[in-house]
């Protein structure tokens, strides 16, 4: 049996000016279907607090194949019909993987107790 890793995603979207309410009422409806979707663990949409025109849109899934399931819904035209009527100015999508402590210093050899402790400042 394979190990799922669970994955994220996350997307800053920016409304076009005098449109940063209707944005949010839209992304809004996106939240308890997919709360109920399939693999999802945590879905948010916060508003945020110094950036009237900026939303962000983020979600925690049991493992990749939940994410691009939910990706190949009806439910995420929203973003097509967003940026289609110009509601949207700019959106910035990622998504990312869970990785162990062994992984993510994998790539930096040399961190060691006192390197980490450099760069906790």
């Amino acid at each position: 049996m394979s190990m799922q890793i669970p994955v994220s995603h996350m997307a800053l979207v920016r409304a076009q000016a005098g449109r940063s309410m209707e944005l949010g009422a839209r992304l809004s409806r996106l939240i308890e279907p997919t709360r109920q979707a399939s693999g999802n663990l945590h879905f948010a949409l916060q508003h945020s607090l110094c950036d009237p025109q900026l939303w962000l849109v983020s979600g925690s899934w049991v493992d990749q194949s939940a994410m691009t399931a939910y990706f190949s819904s009806p439910a995420m035209a929203v973003f097509g019909e967003l940026v289609q009527e110009l509601v949207v100015h700019s959106l910035d999508f990622h998504t990312f993987s869970d990785v162990g402590a062994d992984q993510a210093r994998a790539g930096y050899p040399s961190c060691d107790a006192v390197a980490m402790q450099q760069l906790a400042g």
